[in-house]
């Protein structure tokens, strides 16, 4: 999307929050908010500045249980 003229944070808010409207689980998912289900992924550099730092998740939890932590191990 970005590739086609859109901004990086309209990007990610159309992948994000807009998409839980779209579903009708704006209750549930979209943003973090408390009593929300906690589905967050970090990345190692800003991805407005480069939105292709989103190929390189190096942190993800789901549900509030981490599945993946590698920014901890780096040096």
């Amino acid at each position: 999307r970005v590739k086609l003229g859109e901004s990086p944070m309209d990007a990610i808010v159309s992948a994000t929050s807009l998409n839980a409207e779209i579903m009708g689980w704006q209750d549930r998912v979209g943003s973090l908010t408390a009593g929300k289900l906690a589905d967050i992924v970090a990345v190692p550099a800003d991805p407005l500045g480069d939105i292709s730092a989103l190929e390189h998740v190096g942190f993800v939890m789901k549900g509030g249980v981490v599945h993946r932590d590698e920014l901890a191990k780096r040096p």
